[in-house]
């Protein structure tokens, strides 16, 4: 049982003002010359039961406010076991993120905008996992750190942008900074996300110590290399404005990004398109997993209905006697 808006309840403090504000607002019905006559005659045996009708009102008033209060019972309660890990996803957001060899919805699209539609799709699939992002270039930046609150960290994945910080790959220190994050937390099975599309040319820690470092701590790392072999699309501007796509070389250190998967106990992916990126993701979601046991009820009924339809009775029949047995003439 439960009160899904309880601040209603509030409400029911103004009952007592109401109900003494009604009696100062009663105006006298008949006027008589001599007070004595009206006491000779007596009050009549309906009088007696005027009380009815502000009570009548009153719990009809009182009921409506509960119903606003939304109470709910549960009708089934079960032990539940959710399986989560913690994951810390390191994205690569120097300049060569910028070439556009991707699609999204049918539409040309850089790498980093195919990354966060793959993510997203990602942490749908692992609601009760604990995730955090590190956002590299030149040097690590923890975007979000582990957190249950995907929607919070879905917001952060958003502001990620090409240029945030000083341009490089600093794959080294990426990793460092993830397994640094990972350590902070108390779950049993970590791993790490790795994503560049770029060799390690910043940083002062090596990619390889980094992963030594992982694997020490008994944490997996799965690496990602991102992007079209040889020359990539970048978006550029000529000299009338318009939107141009320049050839670039971008070159991914796939021997490193191996051997850091190699030494931790992880695996290597190469993505080329939006596809095998989406793919890869979907079978990092088969990793192990730890459990957890919860309570959790299965679905709540809403009670509200049997609260308004005695109110509305009651209103009913306080109008209803008002106009008839009780009916007062002005």
């Amino acid at each position: 049982m439960r009160l899904l808006d309880p601040w209603f309840l509030l409400v029911l403090v103004l009952l007592p003002l109401l109900v003494r504000w009604r009696r100062r607002q009663r105006p006298a019905t008949l006027r008589y010359p001599l007070v004595a006559a009206v006491r000779a005659v007596g009050a009549g045996r309906r009088a007696r039961f005027q009380w009815l009708l502000p009570l009548l009102r009153v719990a009809a008033f009182a009921l409506i406010v509960v119903a606003l209060a939304r109470p709910q019972l549960g009708s089934a309660a079960s032990k539940t076991y959710t399986e989560g890990i913690d994951i810390m996803l390191a994205v690569d957001v120097s300049g060569s993120m910028l070439a556009e060899d991707f699609t999204v919805d049918g539409k040309r699209a850089g790498r980093i905008e195919a990354v966060k539609s793959v993510v997203r799709s990602f942490l749908a699939k692992r609601d009760s996992d604990r995730i955090g992002l590190v956002l590299f270039a030149g040097r690590p930046y923890t975007q979000c750190p582990l957190t249950l609150d995907h929607g919070w960290l879905l917001q952060n994945l958003e502001r990620a942008r090409v240029g945030m910080i000083e341009d490089g790959t600093a794959l080294g220190s990426a990793l460092a900074t993830a397994v640094n994050r990972l350590e902070a937390s108390d779950g049993k099975s970590k791993i790490v996300i790795l994503l560049t599309d770029g060799q390690s040319n910043a940083g002062r820690v090596s990619p390889l110590t980094a992963a030594e470092a992982a694997k020490t701590l008994g944490y997996r790392v799965y690496t990602i290399g991102a992007g079209t072999r040889g020359l990539a699309p970048f978006p550029d501007t000529d000299m009338f404005g318009n939107r141009v796509y320049r050839p670039m070389q971008v070159d991914i250190d796939e021997t490193t990004l191996q051997k850091i998967a190699e030494i931790t106990g992880g695996k290597y992916f190469r993505a080329t398109d939006t596809d095998s990126l989406t793919k890869i993701y979907a079978e990092i979601d088969q990793l192990e997993t730890t459990t957890h046991e919860g309570l959790q009820y299965l679905e709540y009924n809403e009670l509200y209905v049997w609260l308004v339809l005695p109110a509305l009775l009651l209103l009913a029949g306080e109008a209803l006697l008002a106009e008839t047995w009780l009916r007062v003439l002005p």
